[in-house]
């Protein structure tokens, strides 16, 4: 019987049966194989913190706004958007695709999905399956990237080495520049290293922003992308960066953001302060770049080896271990970065 993973409350997860739904000319049946767990996103929807679960967001006001309901209420069934699966069945209509092709999308912690014949992106063929988890967080640190506007030999501060914070470092690597990671975790730092970070600062140990300004003559960094949510890392990248220089603000702030003492660096340096968020891409490159873009390019420069991203994966967890491994995540494992649930034969 078909399963999906269900939250029915804050920290209540369950599962949940349903019927394989018949199969429309255009559409194809999926088999999942892997389904990547997020642990910014999805634990803000575990926990209850995730703003569209207190607030109802007025999509044509861009507004969030106190309401009676929720835009996001409970049960959630939308958990989950980092998977990637087999074809088992194609429709009438479908002579492009067949059984056993493997393929990634955004279709939650479920044993199967139906998915429409034009939403079906297919894997690299001979590719391990397990890239395609990363073409969504890989797209949103692609972005993070883009608003940075990195330029080839730029000195580049990434803080939080997260799973999205070590994408961003490969990729601002990748882009020319020179990469000084920041995290409070060791084991992080030693990754980041390891996967061509040209230096890892513990902000634990120092001001980050002192550092980097030695490092570099007293000019600061070029840019700056904080992807932790912690209002004391972006207030470190605000003073780590040099004037007129731009901080990308990727992560996802929960809360007030205390302790920016916007009078100070960011207010003398005439700091550019970006929001990154994968529902738009960078302005300025919109007519080119989408999120399909995104998704497809994270997936490529895995298969061409310019981003190596499967080291990321800490933990191979059965699906029906998934509570568990959520209340692994809530406790906040300092070891844990890309975690993913797996689904066997009889998914």
């Amino acid at each position: 019987m078909p399963t999906a993973l269900l939250l029915r409350g804050p920290r209540a997860l369950d599962f949940e049966s349903f019927e394989h739904p018949p199969l429309g000319p255009e559409e194809v049946r999926i088999r999942t194989l892997y389904s990547g767990v997020s642990a910014g996103t999805e634990l803000s929807q575990y926990r209850g913190s995730n703003p569209f679960m207190a607030k109802r967001w007025d999509e044509a006001s861009r507004l969030f706004r106190a309401a009676d309901a929720p835009s996001w209420d409970y049960p959630v069934r939308n958990l989950g958007y980092e998977e990637a699966g087999e074809i088992v069945e194609v429709g009438s209509g479908v002579a492009d695709l067949r059984p056993g092709q493997r393929v990634y999308g955004t279709w939650g912690h479920r044993t199967h999905h139906v998915a429409a014949r034009e939403a079906v992106r297919v894997l690299p063929e001979g590719a391990d399956p397990r890239i395609g988890i990363f073409s969504h967080i890989g797209a949103v640190a692609l972005n993070g990237v883009h608003d940075a506007e990195i330029r080839i030999g730029d000195v580049v501060v990434v803080f939080g080495l997260g799973v999205p914070g070590q994408i961003v470092a490969q990729a601002a690597r990748a882009s020319g520049a020179e990469v000084i990671a920041v995290d409070p975790v060791a084991s992080r730092r030693k990754t980041a290293l390891r996967l061509g970070a040209a230096e890892a600062l513990d902000p634990a140990a120092g001001s980050v922003a002192e550092i980097v300004k030695a490092r570099t003559g007293g000019r600061g960094a070029d840019a700056a992308i904080e992807v932790s949510g912690v209002p004391a890392a972006l207030a470190e990248a605000i003073r780590a960066v040099a004037y007129s220089a731009r901080v990308v603000a990727l992560g996802f702030f929960q809360g007030e953001a205390r302790g920016l003492h916007l009078g100070e660096e960011f207010h003398h340096n005439r700091v550019q302060l970006v929001c990154s968020q994968i529902s738009g891409v960078a302005p300025g490159a919109s007519y080119r770049w989408s999120k399909p873009r995104l998704w497809q390019t994270a997936v490529r420069l895995q298969h061409e080896g310019v981003l190596d991203l499967l080291p990321l994966i800490t933990a191979e967890v059965p699906f029906r271990q998934a509570p568990a491994l959520f209340e692994r995540l809530d406790r906040g494992d300092p070891d844990a970065l890309q975690t993913v649930l797996t689904f066997g034969d009889d998914a």
